[in-house]
């Protein structure tokens, strides 16, 4: 395969490295009050986009059955709401003994209990093939319930997730109704708009990022921050691998894709808010922030990477299903009975190909019997 080949083949990648080069050298474009206006065209036109994508290309019978789908959602949001902050207080009680700066642990805490973000999950799990409709679902639900027992206006959430998920998602579904036999004909590339939306997002992500005085560090605690934060990822997105994997769950290979990324993602547009107004006062917000800040573009990074490798894994283990799941041929088993009566009968009517003079002569003059005759001649 020549490069030029590869790079076609691997678009996403490539665009992920130019989009972060971009932010890095003009972080002030994309950065929240810059020309791009993300606050805006990210926040309300990009994830709208999202959703009305998602209420375009699913069928009404893939949401009705990701609604019903009870054991998915719980198996989310039981990871997201107890054991992801469990396990990380217990991670953080064996990293409190080191040198690492203990705001910056209390704001790896903070992380462990965010909701999840509505567009990222979604996005990335469409990019893979998974099962978009759960994954809408939980990201929606995750961000609702968790952003209503904060201290975030109640009202603010609601209308924020009602506006950008829930409305572009049904309009997207009564145009779906309307053009079905068009879509059905034509089989626009949702998969690539999305991705082309979640570049965009990742070029504002690290724009913010490059251009926030909060995370200037020493570079040995960002290093460490950096590094305890992809292995926590890492970490978690294999813990959910393995457990939605297990027989006696029963998800889908398609399920399991959505579980990893609802399970593990964290939502900064949330997050913040809510670290400003529990932190209200503190002198040292900036730096449980820091975490944060951190966590979510390389959840989007680890995730925009980590898609080609979970889309091979997803496609080669539907295959295999299907293969075990196909109906075998039915095979008759024959008692030795039965097998020593086909024997005999076959024996008699081969005896009936050798000359009858040979046949009499053999028996008379020499003794053999019909089954010698019939070794001996056949």
């Amino acid at each position: 395969m020549g490069l030029l080949e590869r790079t076609r083949k691997e678009w996403f990648i490539v665009g992920i490295v130019l989009v972060i080069a971009v932010a890095k050298l003009q972080p002030a474009v994309g950065a929240k009050g810059g020309p791009l206006k993300p606050e805006i065209t990210i926040t309300y036109i990009a994830v709208s986009a999202i959703f009305f994508n998602s209420g375009l290309s699913l069928k009404t019978e893939e949401l009705t059955s990701a609604l019903m789908h009870v054991k998915l959602h719980l198996f989310v949001q039981i990871f997201t709401l107890v054991f992801f902050p469990t396990a990380i207080w217990l991670f953080l009680q064996a990293l409190s003994v080191t040198p690492i700066n203990e705001w910056l642990l209390k704001g790896l805490q903070t992380v462990g209990c965010m909701p999840p973000p509505v567009s990222s999950a979604v996005i990335l799990t469409k990019a893979v093939g998974g099962n978009e409709a759960a994954a809408i679902f939980n990201s929606a639900f995750g961000s609702f319930l968790l952003g209503s027992s904060s201290s975030v206006p109640f009202t603010s959430i609601f209308s924020q997730l009602f506006m950008t998920v829930v409305v572009p998602l049904i309009i997207g579904q009564i145009v779906r109704r309307r053009i079905k036999d068009w879509l059905e004909r034509k089989k626009p590339p949702f998969g690539a708009i999305s991705s082309c939306v979640l570049l965009m997002i990742i070029y504002t992500t690290f724009c913010d990022t490059f251009s926030n005085p909060n995370i200037d560090l020493d570079k040995f605690s960002l290093i460490i921050i950096v590094l305890i934060i992809f292995f926590v990822q890492l970490s978690f997105m294999l813990l959910t691998f393995l457990f939605s994997t297990r027989n006696n769950f029963g998800f889908t290979p398609a399920d399991t894709v959505a579980i990893i990324f609802c399970s593990t993602h964290k939502s900064l547009t949330l997050g913040i808010p809510m670290l400003k107004i529990v932190f209200a006062g503190y002198e040292h917000l900036s730096l449980i922030s820091v975490p944060l800040l951190i966590y979510h573009p390389a959840q989007i990074l680890l995730g925009s990477v980590l898609v080609p490798t979970i889309k091979s894994w997803m496609v080669s283990r539907q295959k295999a299903l299907k293969l075990t799941r196909q109906p075998k041929a039915p095979v008759k088993l024959l008692s030795l009975c039965e097998h020593r009566l086909k024997e005999q009968q076959s024996q008699q009517r081969l005896m009936t190909c050798i000359h009858p003079q040979k046949r009499n002569r053999g028996i008379q003059q020499f003794g053999f019997t019909k089954i010698q005759l019939y070794k001996l001649f056949w």
